[in-house]
């Protein structure tokens, strides 16, 4: 089956001492929702950029839908869907005049009826005579897939789709994003966001412009745990997990540690006990509960890909 995106040592430079992309590869099947997650300046919008033909690369290939991003940019910018981070469509006009504009745009044949399935399937009715600008911020995400899906793209790119909205609209727009893949659709999308992350079936992660990891979830901590062969991650309840967490730090035994709420989440040596553990806490004045092993969360995943990677840059300088 020819992959959906095909992505073969692509590279972007602004000129500057880092690149923006370095070196990535990448190959996403049809019939998947992919989740790329990263630190602010990673690169994940230059990568959508790239991909939807809106950006040039430096070097390297893309192909997205069997087209080639540098070869025919237009037709791909016809073709698919394309919801920035930033919230693009006219504040002035009214949200369904955004939605007929994008239609007539893109050409939507049976426009009324199209728009009207549109506005039925994202809610909008209520909303639909309201200038954009007074939405708030979750119907001005809707508003934006709104247009971003009317021409029923083979593929849809988001920006972070759900970033700088209150919990229940981002449940109810991945809701949406859900029917939309249970239709056929296939998305590339960016998050901040790890629970949203554990949602997709594919995930990938970039850092310092490389991407360092991809997979299933479940691949990823099958991998992560590989990688820190001797050692374990376990969880236990801590009354001052702030500190407890600097203290396993410092520990000879642990390779890393994080706060989650009131309890901590460390990767510590095999051969270290629960019981020891707990002791050797006590000795310093650390009351921690039961020490339990665990399976690693995404974000425990991506905190231990991050040192790992930051490392190795620090040593490759």
């Amino acid at each position: 089956m020819e992959p959906l995106i095909d992505v073969r040592s692509l590279s972007k430079s602004y000129g500057g001492p880092r690149k923006a992309l370095d070196s990535l590869s990448l190959q996403i099947q049809p019939g998947t929702v992919y989740g790329l997650v990263g630190p602010n300046g990673s690169g994940k919008t230059t990568l959508i950029r790239i991909l939807c033909g809106l950006l040039k690369a430096s070097s390297g290939s893309a192909h997205v839908l069997g087209i080639d991003v540098t070869k025919h940019p237009e037709v791909l910018r016809q073709t698919l869907g394309y919801m920035s981070q930033r919230f693009c469509l006219y504040l002035d006009m009214t949200a369904r005049e955004n939605i007929e504009f994008f239609a007539r745009l893109h050409a939507v044949p049976n426009r009324a009826r199209r728009i009207d399935e549109i506005t039925t399937l994202l809610q909008l009715g209520p909303h639909l005579d309201k200038p954009a600008g007074a939405l708030s911020g979750g119907w001005k995400q809707r508003l934006a897939l709104a247009t971003t899906i009317l021409h029923s793209p083979p593929l849809m790119f988001l920006d972070e789709p759900t970033a700088g909205i209150d919990p229940v609209a981002r449940r109810e727009l991945w809701d949406l994003l859900f029917d939309l893949a249970a239709s056929g659709a296939n998305i590339f999308l960016t998050t901040q966001y790890m629970d949203e992350a554990e949602r997709c079936a594919q995930v990938g992660y970039l850092y310092l412009s490389r991407l360092i990891a991809t997979g299933t979830p479940e691949d990823l901590k099958r991998q992560t745990l590989a990688a820190i062969s001797g050692a374990r991650f376990v969880e236990a309840e801590a009354g001052d997990a702030p500190n407890a967490t600097r203290w396993f730090r410092t520990q000879a035994f642990c390779r890393g540690a994080t706060v989650f709420g009131t309890r901590v989440h460390a990767i510590v040596a095999e051969d270290m006990t629960d019981r020891e553990i707990r002791s050797h806490a006590a000795t310093a004045g650390y009351r921690l509960g039961p020490v339990r092993d665990i399976e690693p969360s995404l974000e425990d995943v991506f905190v231990t890909l991050t040192r790992a990677a930051a490392t190795a840059d620090k040593r490759g300088r």
